[in-house]
């Protein structure tokens, strides 16, 4: 299933946030948007999940406007991730992942065994099932993000939309998270900060800087020298290895010329 945006632009404060956003994701591909703070990747997500209308251009679902469909129609095909979602209900872990079944229940379909499965199936793939009747409260910031996960998954969408899904959890949990997403049947838009994850799950990096995508392609393409120097201001060396992938590693900036002398100046007036 597709996802497109059209000269898509938002802004708030009068500030312009998203400025002529051009962005087409193709099935089953795993596009991640990078970029500096600011950038706009986590305003460009909330209108790619149709929770901002906006102010001009238009988000699209396989053709059909996202601003014509109701909140209901866009929550069976896209679940969103946020970076900051969280709830003062005193709910169990269980019951937070059984909110991703709600777009499929009505007076004439009401909660089944299979609806029952499906939350269980995607609790043991974020490997909570030993939480599920912990109170929300009780669990830490990267046991919530895994939930956060689980329920998007209980959602069953056709798109996944992630806005720094890495959050709170330690390595081992962040590379297994993406792996995960990275092994279901979906098209995943996620924005990222790390570089190197970058590199490794996505299929097509997007970069923005100030409101705009400023490069598009793959991670060997977008991850060069010279973008990374002049998108986020940090030296960095990209190692690239024979199947294909690259590796950025970062260089520790030089020490200003004056701050040296400053600090010499202060010794020697020490002695």
């Amino acid at each position: 299933m597709s996802l497109k945006a059209e000269t898509v632009s938002w802004s708030a404060g009068g500030r312009l946030i998203v400025d002529a956003v051009d962005l087409e994701v193709m099935p089953q591909e795993f596009l991640g948007i990078i970029g500096p703070n600011g950038s706009g990747k986590t305003s460009l997500i909330s209108l790619l999940a149709g929770i901002r209308p906006p102010k001009s251009g238009i988000v699209s679902l396989e053709g059909h406007p996202l601003a014509k469909s109701t909140r209901r129609d866009i929550a069976q095909r896209i679940a969103l991730v946020e970076q900051q979602a969280e709830t003062t209900e005193r709910i169990t872990a269980r019951q937070a992942v059984e909110l991703g079944r709600t777009p499929h229940l009505g007076a004439l379909s009401p909660w089944s065994g299979r609806d029952t499965d499906i939350v269980a199936r995607a609790l043991d793939h974020v490997g909570m099932s030993d939480f599920a009747d912990r109170m929300w409260h009780t669990l830490s910031g990267g046991e919530r993000q895994r939930l956060h996960i689980a329920r998007a998954l209980a959602q069953q969408p056709q798109i996944l939309l992630l806005d720094e899904p890495t959050n709170h959890l330690d390595i081992h949990h962040q590379i297994g998270l993406l792996e995960l997403v990275r092994g279901q049947p979906l098209t995943v838009v996620a924005a990222l900060h790390d570089l190197n994850h970058a590199a490794v799950f996505c299929d097509r990096i997007a970069v923005m800087d100030r409101g705009r995508i400023v490069a598009l392609g793959t991670p060997t393409e977008i991850l060069t020298e010279e973008r990374i120097l002049a998108v986020f201001g940090v030296a960095a060396t990209v190692e690239h290895d024979e199947d294909g992938s690259c590796f950025v590693r970062y260089r520790r900036p030089r020490p200003k010329l004056h701050l040296i002398s400053d600090t010499m100046k202060r010794h020697d007036h020490a002695r």
